[in-house]
């Protein structure tokens, strides 16, 4: 089978299409054909190696796995003998190791059932992105009905579902876009945007219980203004390259949330979870959540989704397309 692999770090040039062996599946996986893919900033720092700090796990010199992409969505080929929930022909979404590429093995535990009412295109783009809206939004944010929360970077991967997750649970939400984008955040449930080419939310005067950032581009103390005295500031993103004031400002907001009423998270990662992925699901199959996707690439233009993604302004997720009569 073809797969995308790259040997070295880099960027996108060191992706290469490869035939490599075809997996089978183990006794506690499903072997995926696999139909659509999404990128996620995860899988350009992986390809570059950068932060450095991505190396200790990865590979301190040259990838130990060349394999890359997380999240997929595809038809179940075959299942290992322990396998009881899916069988051969089912449709699928989930996270494993290597999913560009044309068949994946999966852990049992790592795929649900992708939703009728969705495309795989549109299933591949939920599970990273999702699981750090929903696990952010739920987990640390603590978010309940009635309350206040602002999505910094709502236009986004991770953004497009914290606005619509965040109206799930009963949220009164404010989205932070460019001006191309703010008809598009409205349309997901957002009840009122704010342009950031023409205001400065963190001089609005209004106070939130949440800020959820995926963004990061204003300062701590510009963003401790708009958080009312109990209120919660969530970072889950940040400039892309500018890791050392990511870190900077991590260091600063556990320091400093020991002597305030306000909660400054110092950081946050999402984690798989297959209870989540059946919560995504829930919440898709019954139109509360709608993925959004900005553009589709065929296999063989996977450097150029992943220069595309590296801009910053993609206005919710970047999948590539797998049909079955398109040869990779």
């Amino acid at each position: 089978m073809k797969a995308i692999v790259y040997y070295n770090y880099g960027s996108p040039d060191v992706l290469r299409r490869e035939e490599i062996e075809k997996p089978a599946a183990g006794n506690n996986q499903v072997l995926i054909k696999v139909r659509a893919a999404s990128i996620n900033p995860y899988d350009w720092h992986l390809m570059r190696g950068m932060p450095y700090i991505v190396r200790i796990p990865t590979g301190l010199r040259t990838p130990k796995n060349p394999r890359l992409g997380a999240d997929v969505a595809g038809q179940v080929e075959a299942v290992g003998s322990n396998v009881t929930q899916f069988k051969p022909g089912d449709g699928v979404f989930g996270m494993c190791q290597g999913a560009f590429a044309e068949y994946v093995c999966a852990s049992e535990s790592a795929v649900a059932m992708k939703p009728d009412n969705l495309t795989f295109e549109q299933a591949a783009a939920v599970p990273m992105a999702g699981f750090t809206a929903l696990q952010g939004l739920r987990d640390k944010g603590k978010i309940q009905p009635g309350q206040r929360a602002l999505i910094n970077g709502a236009a986004g991967g991770v953004g497009t579902f914290a606005v619509q997750i965040a109206k799930s649970f009963g949220a009164d939400v404010t989205g932070v876009c460019s001006s191309r984008n703010v008809d598009m955040v409205r349309s997901i449930g957002a009840d009122r945007v704010i342009d950031y080419t023409q205001q400065d939310f963190t001089n609005s005067g209004q106070r939130y219980d949440l800020l959820f950032d995926c963004v990061g581009n204003h300062s701590f103390s510009a963003c401790r203004r708009v958080l009312n005295p109990k209120g919660i500031y969530l970072p889950v993103g940040g400039p892309s390259r500018r890791w050392k004031i990511g870190l900077a400002g991590a260091i600063k907001r556990l320091v400093l949330s020991r002597f305030m009423s306000q909660n400054l998270i110092a950081f946050f990662l999402a984690k798989p979870s297959k209870q989540d992925l059946t919560v995504m699901h829930d919440l898709m199959a019954t139109g509360k959540v709608t993925p959004v996707i900005d553009k589709r690439y065929a296999w063989s233009e996977v450097p150029e989704a992943i220069r595309y993604l590296e801009q910053g302004h993609a206005r919710g997720k970047v999948v590539l397309t797998f049909e079955p009569n398109n040869k990779m």
